[in-house]
């Protein structure tokens, strides 16, 4: 076997764990891959669309005027799409995961909290008590998912939580680091 073979056989046992598809038919990873991803990216949009994104100048500020919150231009744009993902993939490791009670329950946090967070970032809450409800809200249902999820899958859990994949990638580097090459 050439060391292509090799490479390519140990991405994909990479990606089945990453995953947590081992043992699974790809057709099944694949309409996961799809549900999750589609189901973020029209939560994603329909929250952009439904209320245009509203600029907040100088004066408007001063004068306490206009939204409290906007959508982050520039590097903080990066985040949303970062949490989407992040969940994403949790929510595709517990769609992977072996069939359990558990795993419905936590497929349907998943698209609560999905659908949840695309309500307020279209509702662009102003007020101190609407916000604190909207992150709220946000907070307590991606910590149920990733209850429900560890639940199945640790791994998953791990991913649900910012802190813990953070934590993840980070003993992962160091882990590469110290393996000899």
């Amino acid at each position: 076997m050439s060391s292509i073979d090799d490479a390519l056989d140990a991405a994909r046992d990479h990606a089945a764990d990453f995953l947590n598809a081992e043992g699974r038919d790809w057709r099944h990873v694949a309409l996961g891959a799809a549900l999750t991803v589609g189901f973020a990216l029209a939560a994603t949009v329909a929250a952009t669309r439904a209320v245009p994104p509203q600029t907040r100048s100088l004066t408007g500020a001063r004068k306490r005027e206009g939204p409290i919150t906007e959508r982050p231009r520039g590097p903080f744009s990066l985040i949303l799409p970062a949490v989407f993902s992040a969940t994403t993939l949790s929510a595709l490791r517990v769609w992977n995961a072996p069939a359990r009670p558990g795993r419905n329950a936590a497929m349907g946090l998943w698209a609560v909290a999905q659908a949840v967070n695309a309500v307020w970032l279209a509702a662009r809450p102003t007020g101190r008590w609407t916000q604190i409800l909207a992150a709220m809200s946000s907070a307590g249902l991606a910590a149920a998912f990733a209850h429900e999820a560890r639940k199945l899958d640790p791994g998953a859990a791990k991913l649900a939580a910012p802190t813990g994949i953070g934590v993840r990638l980070a003993n992962q580097a160091e882990r590469s680091l110290d393996s000899p090459v």
